[in-house]
């Protein structure tokens, strides 16, 4: 495993600019947060874990494109649903346990999205939660990620390559 860290298949070090990038990310969640917390919550928790994801394993499958954005914003959706019929952390435990097996099986597989699902039964954000935070925060941040990839020096290529991206590149 450490030979698998030492190559640089797992990142552990990454330049100051992506991490400028995160913060800026975060630090925007928390001024909007303040002055619209009676609509919504917007600086949460999955949200770090996403970018850290972003940031540090890029070409990992958990990263790519649709099961952030849409891994994030349907199970999300699916949490805010459900948490008008039920609360709390038994319904939350049940619903992290079925999308456990569901995601990777429908190629959505985003750990924070997991999260996602279970914090409107844990803390009710509000009905727009899936709509107004998760989908706006993913796009930027996948769409942000995918730009400045391209356009910064020293920062961790994204999305993946796939077999047929390779190939018709040559």
């Amino acid at each position: 495993m450490i030979a698998m860290l030492k190559n640089g298949l797992f990142p552990t070090a990454i330049s100051w600019r992506p991490l400028v990038w995160a913060t800026a990310l975060l630090l925007l969640l928390a001024v909007v947060d303040r002055p619209l917390h009676q609509f919504s919550t917007f600086l949460v928790p999955p949200f770090a874990a996403t970018l850290s994801i972003l940031l540090y394993l890029p070409q990992q499958p958990v990263a790519q494109p649709l099961p952030v954005i849409i891994g994030s914003t349907l199970t999300s959706a699916l949490g805010t649903g459900l948490a008008l019929f039920l609360h709390g952390p038994i319904a939350a435990v049940a619903v992290a346990a079925g999308l456990l097996w569901l995601l990777p099986r429908v190629g959505l597989y985003h750990p924070p999205a997991i999260a996602l699902a279970m914090y409107p039964l844990l803390l009710k954000p509000g009905p727009w939660f899936p709509i107004a935070v998760v989908l706006p925060f993913t796009l930027v941040a996948v769409l942000s990620h995918l730009f400045l990839s391209r356009r910064v020096p020293d920062w961790p290529l994204y999305p993946r390559k796939t077999p047929e991206d390779a190939a018709s590149a040559e």
